[in-house]
C-alpha cells in the first residue's frame, strides 16, 4: 500500500514553517482507494507570495484545524504504508517533523516520483510536476493545491507502476537501497562512480556551478553521508535541492585531501561552505624606504596583493617577533615602529642610532638586511613524502621558510637531490595559516614522513 502525499506551507522549510494544506491518497497498486485532504491552520502568518501562490489565504485557515488536531488521522493513514511524493524529501521532512512535533514517530520507506520518472520515463524537457504532468496528458485543474497535486502524482504513480518493465520501483524499495534519500536533482550514477579513497568532491548545481566542496578519506561513503537523515532545516533543504552532478579528485591521503579541500574552497566560494570562507586579517612584517634612504621595518595587516618579509597570526605575535629583532641586531625602535613616543631611544642614548642620524644609511641597512636573513633561517623548509593515489607515486607537499610553496605528486623511484628539481614536480598554491599548521602538526606527528630543512638545504 502506497501513502501519496501533498503538502502546501508557509515556507521551504519544517524547522521553521508550517503546514497549510495536506492531502493523502492511498494507492492499493492499482488505484486510489481513500482519500483524505484538509486545511491546516498553520500558526502563523502566510507569506503573501505564499498566498499567491496557492490561493490558500490567512482567512482560509483561520478556523481550520492545527496540525496536532489531525495529527493521530494523518498518522495511522501512512504508518506502514510506503509514503510517495514528488520530491519525497520535502514533503516527508515537514510531515514527520510536525508529526514528532504532536508526539508520533513517523517511519515509512519512501518514494520519489522525480527520481523514478527520470528513470522510467527518460527524455522528459521538465520533471517538475505540473510540465511532466503536461506532457504526460495527466490533468490537474486545482495546481499548487494539495488535493490537486496529490491527485495527479497518484496518476503519475499508476503510470509509473504500469511502465516499470526494469523495476526501478522495487530496487528502490530493497532494504539496503539508498535510493529514495538521495537529492531529487541528482542520478545514482554519479553516486555509483564515487571511489572508496581519500580525495575531494565538488557538489554542482543544474548550471555546472560547484556550490559546495568537501573532503573525505573515503569519497563514497562521505558523499553518502550528506543524504542520511530527515533534517527539517532551510540549509539542508536548500543545499538538497542544488544538487544535479558530483565530481571528484582524488587525492593520495587525508592531509592532501584536507589542503585540497581548503584550497578549492578559496578559489571556487561555493554557496554552502561556510568554514574556511570567513577573511583572515592576519599580520606581517613588512620593509619600506623612507625619503632619507633608511630601511624601516614594521607590523601591519596583510593586505591583498602585499608581500610581507615575515607572516604572524597576531599584531601582538608579529610586535614580540620585532622586539627580539631589535634586541638581536641593534635596530632602532622608532625606526621598526615600536617606540612611538618623542622620548631618546636606547640606541640615540649610546649616540648611535639611525633615527639620530649616527648610523648611516649603509650600516642601519645592512643590519635590517642580516635581521631578515636570520628571521628566515629560523623558519623551516622541509617536504612530507607520503602514498600517493597509485602504487607507483608518492604525494609530496613542501614547506619553504615556514610558508606552503606547493605540492603534488612525484614518482615513487623520484630521489629528491634539490630544493629546485622538487619545485619543478610540484604545483605551486596559496597557502594560509590553517593550512601552514595543519602540515606542521603532520610534520611533527610522523616525522617518518619528514624530509627535513637541513637535507634539502644541503641539496639544494
Amino acid at each position: 500500500m502506497y501513502a501519496i502525499v501533498d503538502i502546501e506551507t508557509t515556507g521551504g522549510h519544517a524547522s521553521a514553517n508550517g503546514i497549510t494544506e495536506i492531502a493523502i491518497c492511498i494507492h492499493d497498486g492499482k488505484e486510489v482507494i481513500q482519500r483524505y485532504q484538509t486545511l491546516i491552520n498553520p500558526g502563523k502568518e502566510i507569506p503573501i507570495y505564499i498566498q499567491t501562490l496557492t490561493g490558500i489565504s490567512n482567512d482560509m485557515v483561520q478556523d481550520a484545524p492545527y496540525f496536532k488536531e489531525v495529527a493521530y488521522d494523518i498518522y495511522h493513514l501512512i504508518q506502514g504504508h510506503i509514503f510517495v511524493a514528488h520530491n519525497v524529501n520535502f514533503d516527508y521532512s515537514f510531515v514527520k517533523y510536525h508529526l514528532a512535533a504532536a508526539g508520533y514517530d513517523l517511519q515509512c520507506a519512501k518514494l520519489c516520483t522525480v527520481r523514478l520518472s527520470r528513470k522510467i520515463l527518460p527524455g522528459k524537457t521538465s520533471y517538475s510536476l505540473g510540465k511532466l504532468c503536461h506532457q504526460l496528458g495527466i490533468g490537474n485543474s486545482a495546481r499548487h493545491r494539495a488535493a490537486g497535486d496529490a491527485d495527479a502524482t497518484a496518476e503519475l504513480f499508476s503510470l509509473l507502476l504500469e511502465n516499470d518493465s526494469n523495476q526501478h520501483i522495487p530496487e528502490a524499495l530493497k532494504q539496503r537501497s539508498k535510493e529514495q534519500v538521495l537529492p531529487p536533482n541528482l542520478h545514482r550514477s554519479f553516486i555509483d562512480k564515487l571511489p572508496p579513497t581519500p580525495g575531494v568532491y565538488y557538489f554542482h548545481d543544474n548550471k555546472g556551478k560547484v556550490v559546495y566542496v568537501g573532503k573525505a578519506v573515503n569519497i563514497k561513503k562521505r558523499v553518502a553521508s550528506h543524504f542520511s537523515g530527515n533534517n527539517s532545516g532551510a540549509q539542508r533543504q536548500d543545499f538538497m535541492r542544488n544538487i544535479h552532478q558530483i565530481s571528484f579528485q582524488e587525492c593520495g591521503t587525508e592531509l592532501m585531501a584536507l589542503l585540497t579541500e581548503a584550497v578549492e574552497i578559496k578559489r571556487l566560494w561555493p554557496k554552502f561552505n561556510r568554514s574556511q570562507k570567513k577573511l583572515e586579517f592576519n599580520f606581517g612584517l613588512y620593509t619600506y624606504e623612507d625619503q632619507r634612504g633608511y630601511l624601516r621595518i614594521a607590523v601591519d595587516k596583510r593586505r591583498k596583493y602585499s608581500t610581507p618579509v615575515h607572516t604572524c597570526s597576531s599584531l601582538l605575535e608579529g610586535r614580540n617577533v620585532l622586539l627580539k629583532l631589535i634586541d638581536a641586531y641593534q635596530l632602532c625602535p622608532k625606526f621598526c615602529f615600536i617606540q612611538k613616543n618623542n622620548d631618546t631611544c636606547t640606541g640615540a642614548l649610546q649616540a648611535q642610532c639611525a633615527c639620530t642620524g649616527h648610523e648611516s644609511v649603509e650600516d642601519y641597512n645592512q643590519k635590517i638586511q642580516q635581521a631578515i636573513d636570520g628571521l628566515k633561517q629560523t623558519l623551516p623548509t622541509f617536504a612530507i613524502r607520503d602514498e600517493g593515489r597509485t602504487s607507483d607515486e608518492h604525494s609530496c607537499i613542501l614547506i619553504e621558510e615556514g610558508r606552503l610553496y606547493g605540492m603534488g605528486y612525484i614518482s615513487h623511484y623520484f630521489e629528491v637531490n634539490s630544493l629546485s628539481q622538487l619545485k619543478n614536480h610540484l604545483t605551486p598554491y596559496p597557502g594560509n595559516d590553517y593550512m601552514h599548521n595543519m602540515i606542521i602538526n603532520h610534520a611533527e606527528e610522523h616525522p617518518w614522513k619528514k624530509v627535513a630543512f637541513t637535507e634539502l638545504r644541503e641539496m639544494a
